[in-house]
């Protein structure tokens, strides 16, 4: 019995195209895409409601992350900055002001205070170590 496969059809000389209404394989960032965009449904707090899985991954990832799961972390970081990156949402940070007259002889009065409390334990401890 012949075989019934269907054949590209030519138009003259060039190459065989498809036959009308038949498609081509998808990439992978479409399949992906279209996988990421379906629809799930979701109880939260009691409520039912519908989300993408898009939606659904990321929501997890930011949980896993929050109880302190290093490579949740991981992978939240890396993904925000990419996202920064691509938005080039990034802006630099400020640059720190200088300290005032003010803020520097809080600084030196807090040095101070340490310094004499350190002191003060080491002195403690040298007296009841001593015979």
């Amino acid at each position: 019995m012949p075989s019934r496969r269907a054949t590209p059809v030519s138009r003259g000389a060039g190459p065989a195209t498809r036959r009308a209404g038949q498609k081509g394989s998808k990439n992978f960032a479409t399949l992906l895409g279209e996988a990421l965009d379906e629809k799930v449904s979701l109880t939260e707090d009691g409520h039912r409601r519908r989300i993408t899985k898009r939606e659904l991954v990321i929501k997890q990832l930011v949980n896993k992350s929050a109880s302190a799961d290093l490579r949740a972390i991981k992978q939240l970081t890396d993904i925000v900055q990419g996202v920064e990156r691509r938005a080039g949402a990034s802006p630099a940070p400020p640059s720190p002001q200088a300290f005032t007259a003010a803020d520097e002889e809080v600084i030196a009065e807090l040095k101070k205070r340490i310094e004499r409390d350190i002191r003060a334990k080491i002195a403690t401890e040298q007296t009841r170590a001593a015979p």
